[in-house]
């Protein structure tokens, strides 16, 4: 655990990387497949409608609240006393990732004093499809697990191990990344990728004049959820007569200044879209090595992002995609046991933060470190502020 933790690569955000789409190389720039095969205007229109909608759950807690929800029984798992959970999770690689996984581990510490969880025993893949299905029928044939939560590493390849999790009897939730089977009882995530483009192109669109170019920092290719975000704001950007143009970087900041600047020497920039917030500041630094205006901007809500914004004064965005997340599946769990509805689809609000409210964000995460992200949802937690700030690993 404490090596997976140390490492911090690619997205700050979460990633499906067993969705893969082909890629060529022109140059230094590594473009995808056309956006188009990642297209799906059905759930385009359906995570767009969900952006305005006012989620159901208790105020001031949004990882319990909810959004257009199908609710189901569980009055079958009705059971007394603390109940073993077993933890499959794709990793604790990046940033977004840790920041979760610390919040899920203190949200665990309450439920234990509370007397509905007994323990979390976790096996973390290291973003493998192979370790993880071993880890899924590990803990089936251990016979040692009271629920299952798993967040996968990949859709297709991790369906079948969570069908097999499904077929114990036990309940099972999936959070974060989806698979290909309404088995679980709940399937918990933010409303999507294609919202977080249509917030980010939007912002974009209506502080650039038509012809303006925008240049789209994209950390990797064939990532569902990273796909849908660049295939929605393309669209939108080709509607609105925007100049666009992608890069894959790797989240590498040597890589990102490279392309701004080749971009520079091109001729003026004015926006600057991100898929992931990683390397924001690295993207700033080079409109300042320029000595040019800085551009319009989309980053992301980790911290670092945050600061950069506020210290530059740059008209900026912060999408986010709801880490407080990885509370709602042991809440869920509780509730399950506890015979309680719990939404089908367990879709979580997910609102940017915006210059109004980048102050309010500053102050409320003041002393943590720049790889932890603003709405994380653990104010109310045990540890809190301690434990995210020292990145404590369970």
């Amino acid at each position: 655990m404490v090596g997976a933790f140390a490492l911090l690569t690619l997205a700050g955000c979460t990633t499906d990387p067993g969705v893969t789409a082909p890629t060529e190389t022109t140059g230094s720039e590594e473009t995808a497949a056309p956006s188009v095969e990642w297209f799906d205007q059905a759930l385009f229109d359906k995570q767009d409608a969900e952006r305005s909608v006012v989620p159901e759950g208790p105020d001031g807690k949004p990882y319990l609240q909810y959004i257009n929800a199908e609710m189901v029984d569980t009055s079958q798992y009705k059971a007394e006393g603390a109940k073993k959970g077993c933890f499959a999770n794709a990793s604790i690689s990046n940033p977004w990732r840790q920041t979760g996984w610390i919040t899920m581990n203190e949200q665990l510490k309450a439920l234990q004093e509370s007397g509905a969880i007994s323990e979390l025993e976790t096996r973390d893949a290291q973003d493998s499809d192979d370790t993880q299905i071993a880890d899924i029928d590990y803990f089936i044939n251990e016979g040692n697990c009271d629920f299952f939560v798993i967040s996968p590493n990949s859709t297709a390849a991790m369906t079948p191990a969570v069908e097999r999790a499904c077929d114990t009897g036990l309940p099972v939730i999936v959070f974060d990344r989806g698979v290909q089977t309404d088995c679980p009882v709940t399937f918990i995530h933010p409303i999507g990728g294609f919202a977080w483009g249509i917030d980010t192109a939007e912002f974009l669109i209506d502080n650039l004049q038509e012809g303006d170019k925008v240049v789209a920092l994209r950390i990797l290719p064939g990532v569902d959820v990273l796909e849908q975000r660049w295939a929605a704001a393309e669209k939108l950007f080709d509607e609105a007569g925007i100049e666009a143009v992608d890069y894959f970087t790797g989240a590498d900041p040597v890589e990102i200044k490279k392309i701004i600047s080749d971009e520079l020497a091109k001729g003026d920039v004015k926006g600057i879209w991100m898929d992931a917030g990683d390397g924001a500041v690295a993207a700033i630094e080079a409109f300042e090595d320029a000595g040019v205006d800085y551009p319009v901007m989309t980053g992301e809500d980790e911290m670092s992002f945050l600061r950069k914004w506020k210290e530059t004064g740059l008209t900026g965005l912060a999408p986010v995609y709801s880490n407080f997340q990885w509370r709602t599946p042991l809440l869920a769990a509780q509730m399950i046991f506890a015979g309680e509805q719990v939404p089908q689809e367990w879709v979580l609000p997910q609102s940017p933060i915006t210059a109004e409210e980048v102050d309010q964000y500053l102050a409320a995460n003041d002393g943590m470190p720049d790889g932890h992200y603003a709405k994380f949802g653990g104010e109310d937690l045990p540890g809190y502020p301690t434990i995210w700030q020292e990145r404590q690993i369970p």
